[in-house]
């Protein structure tokens, strides 16, 4: 970081050199959003510009607050899902399978080992999802359309095959307290592996197209950069963090779900600027591509979700024609969930970063409090000082570089 201070007092980037008060005759301030095309989502950025520099900027959430915390302490665990699914609309499976994952460590139970590999697939599928659509609308804002059709189909291949595992293509509800809502449909691996190989082609083309591409390089090297000790202590996770050379990753640092079992690597770059947000994503993409065609290649045997009447309604055969699966059901449905007094943080990696939930139980059908971490927040908490002593036409790049879900950030 450099020593130069901005007129705001912000410590400016390495390389940023200030704006000082007398050389500005004249200063406007501007708004973008909370309704703007580049915003993508009800986030409002405030610009104080002497011409088309930025001199200070400031950020305000919001708008998109839906009340999910209080809706999860108002419904019984196992009907939060689709309510954890909606917070970041482009990764939900990952969303449903990390909140159902903590409250199985609330009630102190594990989901059977093919669950968890089921897990492991559709939560890297929603990876692979999540940077589809951050890439390629953050390349659409720099005026590239080519490569958003290429990241698109792909996108689109996901959520054909989401569609035939679940009957819904992106609002899945495929997650469940205890595993997941059913098994793979017969031939369902066999096409997803078959993709999955044919991926790597569709991917390395779009990358080969920016990388190549002297436009592409002017506007996002060196733009909007972060060091890491500002972006940690800001909190930053995921690919932006990465993005700096912190390779910090929870499915290697913390693993769940079985991920030490699995051989990728976690990619890093060191820049910290839109450049490397960019590419460190397309890194991730292939890491999830071969972790997902080796949790197709040694699926586990065994069932879907766990034969636990407390945890798991029991399969319809027994509710039908014997008296315990129909009080099995009748319990559940009715009554709920119910964990045993405590709390719990429970953490994982979705594709913007850390996504955490904090759960207190008071032994009833429902949460007493919940509260959630997400990604979003710390990332768009920096912009701010990203896009000191930037241009104007840098914040549609650097706010698509970092990816920010208003669903999620204001839940």
């Amino acid at each position: 970081m450099s020593a130069n201070p901005s007129p705001s007092g912000v410590t400016l980037p390495e390389g940023v050199e200030p704006v000082h008060r007398d050389d500005v005759t004249e200063t406007m301030v501007v708004n973008i959003g909370p309704s703007h095309p580049i915003t993508h989502g009800t986030l409002r950025v405030q610009l104080e510009l002497d011409g088309e520099n930025i001199l200070r900027a400031g950020t305000e959430i919001g708008y998109l607050h839906r009340g999910y915390e209080k809706q999860a302490e108002n419904c019984f665990y196992q009907v939060v899902v689709p309510y954890a699914e909606r917070m970041n609309y482009c990764s939900t499976v990952h969303n449903g399978s990390a909140w159902c994952y903590a409250v199985e460590q609330l009630l102190g139970v594990e989901a059977p080992p093919r669950a968890q590999a089921l897990r492991v697939i559709t939560s890297e599928m929603s990876r692979i999802t999540d940077h589809c659509v951050c890439l390629g609308a953050n390349i659409v804002d720099i005026g590239a359309l080519t490569n958003f059709w290429y990241l698109n189909n792909v996108r689109e291949k996901m959520l054909l095959l989401f569609e035939e595992l679940s009957g819904a293509r992106m609002m899945t509800n495929y997650a469940r307290i205890g595993g997941v809502y059913q098994d793979v449909p017969d031939g369902w691996i066999e096409k997803l592996h078959g993709f999955m190989e044919d991926m790597q082609g569709l991917v390395g083309d779009v990358k080969d197209l920016l990388l190549n591409n002297r436009i592409f390089i002017d506007r996002t090297e060196g733009v909007c950069p972060i060091d890491a000790e500002t972006a940690l202590n800001f909190g930053y996770t995921g690919p932006c963090l990465r993005a700096i050379g912190v390779p910090l990753d929870l499915r290697k640092d913390a693993p769940y779900w079985g991920y030490d079992r699995y051989d990728f690597d976690v990619p890093v770059r060191h820049n910290g600027d839109t450049h490397d947000r960019i590419v460190v994503r397309f890194d991730e993409l292939e890491e999830s591509r071969k972790i997902i065609l080796q949790a197709c290649e040694k699926l586990p045997e065994g069932p879907h979700i766990l034969d636990d009447p407390r945890v798991a309604l029991p399969e319809k055969d027994l509710v039908y024609n014997t008296m315990e699966g129909l009080i099995n059901h009748f319990k559940l449905v009715m009554h709920g969930v119910q964990p045993p007094r405590g709390e719990i943080y429970s953490y994982t990696e979705s594709p913007n970063g850390e996504l955490g939930f904090y759960i207190v139980s008071d032994g009833g059908p429902h949460a007493y409090r919940v509260r959630v971490r997400p990604p979003c927040f710390a990332n768009y908490s920096a912009f701010p000082q990203m896009l000191q002593g930037a241009m104007v036409a840098d914040v549609a790049a650097a706010l698509g570089s970092i990816n920010i879900i208003a669903g999620e950030l204001d839940r």
